[in-house]
This record gives C-alpha cells, structure tokens and sequence, in this order.
C-alpha cells in the first residue's frame, strides 16, 4: 500500500548481492613482495523505481484522502455518496494489492524482520498512541483509552500489514494460496466473535488482495497497461459508478469497509461469503481499470509516490480537526461548489504531506534508523572482518 509499499519495496524486493571479498594479495615472483590488489569491479547500480508504481500509489492516497474529506459532507447528497462507495470499492484494495506484490520477497532474515520493524510496528505505536492523544485533546473523548490491540481510524493498515508480511512465507508455500486467502475471508465474514484486537476481521477480509499481490508478476501488470485494457476500462469504471449510484438506497457502505461480520450489519450470516465474492470481484476490475489509467511514464508527481505513507498517516489530523471543530457544519460546504472546494483541498493537503521536506521532518517516527536496538548481523560482521 503507499510508503508502507515503497519501504518494502526496498526490504522486500530484490535485494543486491552481499559484497563481494576483497581479493587476496599475490605474490610477486622471486621477490616476496605483494603485488598491488586488482582493482576491484564498480557496484551494480542501484535498481531503479519503476514510475508506473510510485504514480499509483499517489494517485491511490488522493482519492483515500478526498474519501475521508467526503464522509462528514455525504449524507443526504446521492452523487456524493455513489462516488464515496464507488472510490471505497477499489482504492485501499489496490494499496494492498501493490504491497503484496512488494512483499514478494519477504523472508525471515534479519534485515527484512529490521526493516519490518522499523517501518511498520514503530509508526503504529507512535501513531496509535499519538491519535488517541490528539482525539483526547481536540475531540474531547478524555475516557479514550490508548490501547495497541485496538488500532484507531488509519493505524488499522499498518496492523494488518504486519500480519500480512509476517505470514508471507506460508502463502509462498501453499498450493493454492489465493483460493485460500478467500475461504479465510468468507469464513471470517461470518464469524461475529472475531472481535476488535488488532481489527482481525480487516485483517482477514482484506487479505485475498494483499495475496494476489503476492502471486503477480511483472507481466501481469505490464498486461494492464495495454491500450486495449484501457479502452475496455472505460466501460468499466463508468459501470461501476453507475452500480455505486443505484446502490445508494439499497447497499450498506460498511461492506466497503470488511470491519463486521455479516451478523454485525443485521442480515443472515450466508450474506457474508456472497458480499466478500461478490466485493473481490467488483474491486479486482475496478482496481485493474484504475490499474490501466495510472501513467507509466515518469510525471510532475511521481516522486510523491514514496511518501505515501506519511501522507496516510498525517493527513488523519486534519480531517479530524475538521470534523471536531465543527468546520464541516458550513452551510456552503454542502453545496456543489464547497464539496469541489473540499476534494480540491483534500487532494492539494495530501500531495503536500507526501512531499520530501514533510518526509526530511517525519522521517524519525517513519523510517527511523534505531541501530542501538538491534544485534549487528553476524554476516555483515564477518564481510567486514575479511575486508579489513
């Protein structure tokens, strides 16, 4: 999903082959002498980011953020609603499906399980913390308690992350592992005493996209990028406005969410294995037809694409702040012009919050270094040692 999806791009792509010995220094005939070392080859270059991936997440993140501006403005206004459920239905899906397939690689090793550590279970317990706080201060919800087992409005995704990556090598060893990762989310639909703790129903919902990711390849992705894909989208994406639109009066928007069994939304419990079907498929076309139109080439945003999760995380403050300080209570807001004015400023706050020098200022909280917490790699050590 976004930074989260750029970082383990870096952890959990291919990674660069450990360095290579210093060659031993020879002997010089008949004087004893060592002879210079031979030069040693250049480093591979640094493998580059691909732009299709860095534009999709950006472009992913603005339309979470814009959905998130729309929530207070929606009630009562049809169109509104129809394109909050029509961007609910694909947008957190591709973010999962991206981090899945950056999550290809991911093992046990140590730089890995550092690299988890440090850019996903540090900014949940910061933020976990931090958005109780915040919701005490401005919200006025003194009784909230701070709880790392009850993740809170955004930090749900860095908590299912977690989960999902930890368990990717058992999805690289199963069999089946996609028809898996979807019984497990049809069984969880219905399972009302899944409870709140670390939004295991989420977890479990969500988890057939993230494992998709996992089974892609590069070709898949290159597929979609074709132009008789993106025409084909065209249709596609108009329909399924159009279904999010007729769905309105008669479709829960919680199902969007995958938070509650299908008990928990008040409708028989076979609801739930037909809505997560039903949902997967709706949301795969959606996400290959936002997939399709996402440009390949390199662009004025695409840079932002590495920033998304500080994006994600930030942008939660001020949303809320709007929402606590009562500042979507405008009446002018909940005309056409003020819901433009809110999606254009929705999207212009994001951007700025991806941007490099929000990242230089957050990066300790989002990417920190914390080399006092852990154990030198014993490989690295004896790299160093022969190189000495």
């Amino acid at each position: 999903m976004f930074h989260a999806a750029s970082s383990s791009a870096r952890a959990t792509g291919p990674s660069s082959a450990p360095p290579s010995r210093a060659p031993l220094p020879t002997q010089s005939s008949g004087q004893g002498v060592p002879s210079p070392r031979a030069p040693q080859p250049d480093k591979p270059p640094a493998k580059q980011r691909d732009a299709f991936f860095d534009n999709a997440k950006y472009l992913a993140i603005v339309l979470v953020a814009m959905g998130h501006s729309w929530e207070p403005l929606k009630g009562g206004h049809r169109t509104l609603e129809a394109a909050y459920m029509f961007v609910y239905a694909f947008h957190m899906p591709a973010f999962i499906l991206i981090s899945g397939y950056f999550s290809r690689n991911f093992d046990m090793r140590p730089d890995r399980l550092k690299r988890l550590v440090t850019g996903v279970v540090v900014p949940y317990v910061v933020f976990e913390t931090v958005y109780v706080l915040f919701k005490r201060a401005i919200g006025g919800d003194s009784g909230l308690p701070i709880s790392l087992l009850d993740p809170w409005y955004l930090t749900w995704f860095l908590a299912a992350l977690f989960i999902w990556r930890l368990t990717t090598p058992i999805w690289k060893l199963v069999r089946w592992p996609v028809p898996l990762a979807i019984v497990i989310a049809m069984l969880a639909s219905v399972s009302s005493d899944i409870g709140d703790d670390l939004d295991l129903q989420r977890v479990l919902q969500f988890l057939p996209f993230f494992v998709i990711g996992l089974s892609m390849r590069p070709e898949h992705f290159q597929m979609l990028r074709r132009r008789e894909v993106r025409v084909l989208s065209v249709p596609v994406l108009v329909g399924g406005f159009a279904v999010a639109w007729w769905a309105v009066p008669r479709m829960n928007a919680s199902w969007f969410f995958h938070r509650d069994s299908a008990q928990e939304l008040g409708v028989p419990w076979w609801c739930g294995p037909v809505m997560v079907l039903a949902l997967l498929g709706c949301s795969l076309l959606l996400t290959a037809g936002f997939f399709a139109w996402v440009p390949r080439r390199t662009m004025w945003f695409t840079t932002l694409g590495a920033g998304t999760l500080y994006g994600y995380l930030l942008h939660g403050f001020f949303v809320k702040a709007a929402d606590y300080r009562g500042w979507y209570d405008q009446t002018w807001l909940h005309r056409p012009f003020g819901e433009v004015f809110v999606t254009l400023a929705a999207g212009v706050l994001v951007t700025a919050l991806c941007s490099p020098p929000v990242r230089k200022v957050f990066r300790f909280v989002m990417e920190p270094e914390m080399a006092w917490a852990f154990k030198r790699d014993a490989a690295a050590l004896a790299r160093e040692r022969a190189r000495a």
